[in-house]
């Protein structure tokens, strides 16, 4: 196969996937061999994401307070610098649409370090809410599924679906304010 034949055919899966997503299609009957694209989920294909984190302060983190605006969250630890960076672009997004959207960060700590996540809240002025991710969290497991590829930025519709995730990387402002669209 040429470059040019291996590239015509992943455009090709690429224009497919996201004819399917936008009508709807995707994740329910695909055409074979042809998947959303990375970062891409649709609301139908699995239930509202069912989840509460212990806030380290008074603002809950969990599915019932998020409900009803699109949500960002990101999971992070306090040693990780790409992680830090995600936090830094969603506090600046958080200054120009807090009122629209809700933003919260977890941290993937256990609970005896709760001074150090509240002292890098309070180094990265973090506007928004900051939680604990609970044990079921920390294994891998719970409503988001393994986040301990940090950064873990997801996306969560109004009424609480995940409709899109990144994993492993930092995602800029613009990235995401293009998956907040039309939410």
């Amino acid at each position: 196969m040429t470059i040019n034949s291996w590239a015509t055919r992943a455009t090709i899966r690429t224009t497919l996937a996201f004819a399917a997503l936008a009508s709807g299609c995707a994740g329910r009957g695909e055409a074979p061999g042809v998947k959303s694209p990375v970062g891409l989920s649709t609301p139908a294909s699995q239930p509202p994401a069912d989840f509460a984190f212990d806030s380290i302060d008074e603002r809950p983190v969990s599915a019932e307070a998020t409900r009803g605006k699109p949500t960002v969250l990101a999971f992070f630890t306090t040693s990780s610098l790409p992680a830090q960076a995600q936090v830094d672009f969603l506090v600046a997004m958080a200054r120009h649409d807090g009122d629209r959207v809700n933003y919260a960060v977890v941290a993937l700590e256990a609970s005896d370090a709760r001074e150090l996540v509240e002292l890098y809240k309070k180094a990265l002025s973090i506007p928004f809410p900051v939680a604990l991710a609970d044990a079921q969290t920390l294994a891998g497991g719970g409503a988001f599924g393994d986040v301990r590829a940090v950064p873990v930025t997801v996306m969560l519709d109004r009424a609480g679906h995940v409709v899109w995730r990144v994993e492993g990387r930092v995602a800029k402002s613009d990235e995401l304010r293009a998956a907040l669209r039309g939410l």
